[in-house]
């Protein structure tokens, strides 16, 4: 037996620790450790997982050595080639971390997760292999013995298997890649996960469902918004009944507009919205909005975004959406019930108009003739109220919600200012209903507007009863053209504005030619 003090004992010690390459290793290990440590973060925790492991080989080195000189021979040496096993499947995995987790992502390739699996498999198999021809034993024997164990395993675990051979074809063919949105009979979500024997998908209700994967190989799955050399995007359709009273091309088109000129949070602008009708219902024609979803993550909501607008853009134009006639139920009123409806509804407009600074001129009379021609006007978020350069001789005042008024130019929209019935009603376009100009802006509702719409017609018979009532109207209009422009200024240096006095003379002029004043 050798003591610890005995030259031949450390020499034995340093035989058995440093083994021939044992230095290389070392500084490969090293090396591999940094660069994954500052490049890799994801691959931390197996890093200290095999350095851990590495550490342990070395220590089974040395006591390899100590069993070794205790006189211990025979379990020395198979201690010994056990941590050399442990120390090359140590470089194997951290080599194949560096490879797939670092080399090949910053040449821009990206291999499926499995291959990296199947490849440090290999080595480890192969490193195996060389170690036990290292130590004298026959592999040809072991072949043919593993061949046999081979077809046993492979005949008991067929759907084991399977899984296994479909997860790797599922990533080498590309069918299926993580981040993709996938429907499986009744699941419908995104794939988190692709392993070897199964798929994750989580679905919108954070619900986690494992599919197996020889599953997806027999039966057919369907990926969600992808198309070749197209960005991810779905189609979705979003149904509503019409009575047959309204003709079809004017739903369409009331519908196709009101989308077209929207900025819908999730609706891809291409391929654009479109209103198509679908059937010939029992009493009910029945249409449908196809749009596409950019954030499949958000179809519900989209949806109900998508039905607001069309909803709004129904009730501006008049049309009610249809009741189907087994849920319709009659309700008799009477004239004097009627009416008590009606005076309720024109105070209400009464007490609007009294807050609009436009119509302070008017008398209590000539008010309740402007209340009976208001039409009520909703508006979604992102619907566009009024477009720059459009003509429409109609006035709105905005009783619910916020508006902001757009300059477009080049392309590009500013904003010059937002308006609020936070604080009392507030209006715009009344260039278009007393000049008849077109929009000098665009407004687009920012929030759910309610609103009334005054068209020329409703106004036209108190402008020509009583034409002075247009001069203090041109002077209200002519300060608030003033305010505008001096909120241009501030977009654009090189913007006239003329003097407020100009302008109210000129809109008055205008005003009397529109409504026909002049002599």
């Amino acid at each position: 037996m050798i003591s610890a003090a005995d030259p031949s004992f450390l020499q034995t010690l340093l035989e058995h620790v440093l083994h021939p390459g044992f230095g290389y290793l070392i500084a490969a290990i090293a090396v591999a450790a940094l660069i994954l440590l500052r490049k890799v973060p994801s691959a931390r925790g197996s890093l200290w997982n095999m350095l851990v492991l590495f550490a342990a080989s070395v220590g089974a080195l040395v006591l390899s050595a100590l069993l070794h000189a205790l006189g211990f021979k025979g379990g020395a040496s198979s201690l010994r080639e056990l941590a050399v096993l442990v120390e090359g499947l140590v470089a194997i995995r951290l080599a194949g971390l560096l490879l797939f987790r670092w080399l090949l992502p910053m040449l821009r390739l990206a291999p499926p997760s499995i291959l990296e699996d199947m490849a440090v498999i290999a080595a480890y198999v192969m490193w195996g292999m060389t170690r036990l021809h290292f130590v004298g034993l026959d592999l040809s024997s072991i072949v043919a013995t593993s061949a046999v164990i081979t077809a046993v395993l492979a005949f008991s675990m067929q759907d084991t298997l399977g899984n296994i051979l479909g997860g790797i074809a599922l990533q080498l063919d590309d069918s299926l890649k993580i981040g993709d949105w996938i429907k499986v009979d009744d699941v419908n979500g995104r794939v988190v996960d692709i392993g070897w024997r199964s798929t994750s998908v989580e679905t919108r209700n954070w619900e986690t469902v494992i599919i197996p994967n020889s599953q997806l190989m027999k039966s057919k799955f369907t990926v969600l918004g992808r198309r070749q050399d197209q960005p991810e995007q779905w189609r979705r359709w979003v149904w509503f009944n019409v009575a047959y009273t309204v003709p079809p091309a004017r739903v369409i088109e009331v519908v196709q507009e009101a989308l077209h000129r929207s900025d819908i949070l999730g609706v891809a602008k291409t391929p654009a919205p479109n209103c198509v009708m679908m059937d010939f219902a029992e009493s009910t024609a029945r249409y449908a909005v196809r749009y596409w979803l950019t954030d499949l993550a958000n179809d519900d909501p989209t949806d109900s975004a998508v039905r607001l607008h069309v909803f709004t853009a129904l009730q501006r134009a008049g049309i009610a959406p249809a009741i189907p006639e087994r849920y319709l139920h009659l309700e008799k009123e009477g004239t004097k019930h009627l009416a008590m409806r009606h005076s309720r509804e024109i105070e209400q407009r009464l007490a609007v108009l009294h807050q609009v600074e436009l119509f302070r001129s008017l008398t209590e009379d000539e008010l309740r003739l402007v209340a009976e021609g208001l039409r009520y006007t909703p508006f979604a978020p992102g619907d566009v109220m009024t477009q720059q350069g459009a003509v429409a001789h109609w006035l709105y005042i905005l009783t619910e919600g916020k508006a902001e008024i757009m300059l477009e130019a080049q392309g590009a929209r500013q904003s010059l200012n937002v308006l609020d019935a936070e604080n009392g009603p507030n209006f715009f376009g009344e260039m278009g209903l007393m000049t008849g100009e077109p929009r000098s802006a665009t407004v687009i509702a920012r929030s759910n507007v309610e609103c009334y719409r005054l068209d020329k017609s409703s106004f036209e018979s108190i402008i020509q009863s009583r034409p002075v009532i247009v001069e203090e109207i041109s002077r209200v209009i002519a300060g608030r053209r003033a305010a505008m422009d001096r909120a241009r200024l501030a977009l654009d240096a090189q913007v006239h504005s003329p003097h407020v006095a100009q302008r109210e003379s000129e809109v008055l002029r205008k005003i009397r030619r529109f409504f026909g004043l002049e002599n």
